[in-house]
């Protein structure tokens, strides 16, 4: 059966609160029906859809515009960059639900710009929380101090909404739609499985902060293909939680295929890390184009994060004006305030200490590069293993360059003799690979072993 919001009491008029019309709606909606949102601009509360065998179809010029009160936004226990805790409710959660699909081709807009300016601003100036809704999570998650965090908001207990979240779900398809505008992360999906993400056209302001794209995050059987992704964040980034808690929770993102992309101005096109706590493996990305983000493919994780990476084939990926198409950054900068995490000296092997090995970058170009051409560092004590770079050219721009050490957000390090391809801490092939304007093609430091045809 079909069913209409606006049957409901709905009001597309971009004034009106349709919070309680989406509530009855989605009561109302029985296993075969579908929910349609006709054209118009429908403003809402957070949203949560949970069922089996549902659809919900936004039609061409139909957008549901969320509200940017956090006052609406209730405590619920998820995961939040990396670690199980209370946050703000997604704008749109699909939830403990089978056989979802979200199609059409119209608009979910998470009205992003007053949290963009919050987060800057805590960023900056607060410390701890302050807001009723920063206290209320604050006392839901005792020790929050002294948790992990990539840098968005952990001490303010600002946990700003993600715009559509997936969580303890299977079989759930999305696809054709526009998401725009969110708060933090755009599409997260969370410890689920079989899922397929097609054609999402995925738009935020190059400056918004924390905004990825698609976070897939303690998930399996993942497909993601056709999508336009211009984000103020990563672009696709696979996650598995972050250090103890995400070691703890142990599941792991596997299974993972990405085709046919195109992600523009993100922090990186398509990224696996750096919450890895639980691993993260077989992972094939295929025939994308980065266009402009700061790196292309990247893999970030640092000590603290835990995790083994293993068995990531990248290949036939175009990359264009780039800061740095590849990076393997064992020494990720972001969240961490212990100097021991960026020492250079080998340490003891913990459960919290990250791992790489079997990457396959093959028949990749990058051009424009206007920092370097690669940023690949290990661990002393954990060096990256059995990394293949086949069949690839990488070329530094001719002008505009910016200083080298832009290729990575990394601490501890020191500068690098040039603008090739950074090695340290690496076991590594390298099979017919250009690089084009560099001077000096290969910058070998410190525990290296190579191959080069």
């Amino acid at each position: 059966m079909q069913y209409h919001v606006k049957s409901f009491g709905g009001v597309g008029d971009g004034l009106f609160d349709n919070s309680t019309s989406f509530a009855l709606a989605f009561k109302a909606l029985q296993p075969g029906d579908t929910l349609v949102v006709d054209e118009g601009v429908w403003l809402t509360g957070p949203l949560t859809l949970k069922g089996s065998n549902l659809t919900l179809r936004l039609e061409a010029g139909a957008r549901i515009l969320f509200s940017n009160d956090e006052r609406h936004y209730e405590p619920v226990l998820s995961r939040w960059e990396g670690v199980n805790c209370y946050c703000m409710q997604p704008c749109l959660s699909v939830v403990d639900s089978q056989y979802i699909r979200i199609t059409g081709t119209g608009t979910l807009d998470g009205n992003g710009q007053s949290w963009w300016d919050a987060s800057r601003y805590k960023r900056e100036f607060q410390t701890s929380p302050v807001t009723e809704m920063e206290k209320r999570l604050a006392s839901l998650n005792p020790g929050y101090e002294d948790q992990s965090g990539g840098g968005g908001g952990r001490q303010s207990q600002f946990l700003r909404p993600p715009l559509l979240q997936i969580r303890n779900s299977a079989s759930v398809i999305v696809e054709d739609i526009t998401i725009t505008n969110s708060p933090f992360w755009t599409v997260h999906p969370l410890y689920s499985k079989d899922l397929a993400f097609r054609n999402l056209k995925i738009y935020n302001p190059k400056d918004a902060p924390n905004t990825d794209g698609i976070d897939v995050d303690s998930c399996q059987k993942v497909f993601i293909t056709g999508c336009l992704i211009d984000v103020g964040d990563d672009g696709i980034a696979l996650k598995s939680g972050s250090g103890p808690d995400g070691i703890k929770t142990n599941i792991p993102t596997n299974d993972i295929l990405i085709t046919h992309c195109t992600v523009k101005n993100a922090h990186g096109g398509a990224v696996v890390g750096s919450e890895t706590a639980a691993g993260i493996f077989d992972v094939k990305v295929s025939d994308c184009l980065f266009d402009g983000t700061d790196r292309g493919v990247r893999i970030k994780t640092r000590r603290g994060r835990g995790g083994a990476l293993r068995n990531l084939v990248f290949s036939n990926i175009r990359m264009e004006d780039n800061l740095c198409p590849l990076t393997l950054n064992m020494y990720y900068r972001c969240g961490s305030n212990d100097d021991e995490n960026f020492s250079l000296e080998k340490l003891p092997i913990l459960s919290t200490t990250p791992s790489i090995a079997d990457v396959v970058i093959r028949d990749c170009v990058a051009t424009g590069c206007r920092a370097s051409a690669a940023f690949i560092v290990g661990l002393p004590e954990e060096p990256i293993r059995n990394l293949s770079i086949e069949n690839c050219s990488f070329s530094l721009a001719e002008k505009d360059l910016v200083p080298v050490s832009e290729s990575e957000m990394y601490q501890g390090l020191p500068e690098p003799d040039g603008r090739g391809l950074r090695l340290r801490n690496v076991q590594v092939e390298v099979k017919n690979v250009k690089v084009g304007n560099a001077g000096k093609d290969l910058l070998i430091e410190e525990g290296v072993e190579i191959g080069r045809v």
